[in-house]
């Protein structure tokens, strides 16, 4: 993984998840705002699946478990879909706040991807 590249998902992730809490505490149905947010953390997660995949060919391999890596970036592009799609099957408040999760949950799985690619567990 490249960690600048993973700094960027983290804040983007908190930033949208944030912003789905405090829009879904606020009252407010899904919208372009909250739905566009997730957007782009699954946008950064697909590029993130690209990256994975390039970077060992490039001399980037893993350190960690190559499994446990793949388990947690498959669930984590999963997740932002499963949440937008909630959220315009049933078009409350809460939704929102459910996506807010998600993309706070992004954000600290996106970490432990780093973690995992990067540190030796002996």
């Amino acid at each position: 993984m490249i960690l600048w590249f993973t700094i960027v998902q983290v804040a983007v992730a908190v930033v949208a998840g944030a912003l789905c809490l405090v829009l879904g505490l606020a009252g407010r149905r899904p919208s372009d705002l909250s739905v566009g947010a997730l957007a782009l953390v699954e946008l950064l997660l697909i590029v993130q699946v690209v990256v994975a995949i390039v970077a060992p060919l490039a001399g980037n391999p893993p350190t960690g478990d190559l499994l446990e890596y793949w388990m947690y970036l498959v669930s984590a592009v999963l997740l932002p879909l499963a949440a937008v799609g909630w959220a315009l099957v049933e078009r409350g408040r809460w939704s929102v706040v459910v996506m807010g999760v998600v993309g706070l949950s992004i954000a600290v799985m996106v970490w432990r991807m780093q973690v995992i690619w990067t540190i030796q567990v002996a």
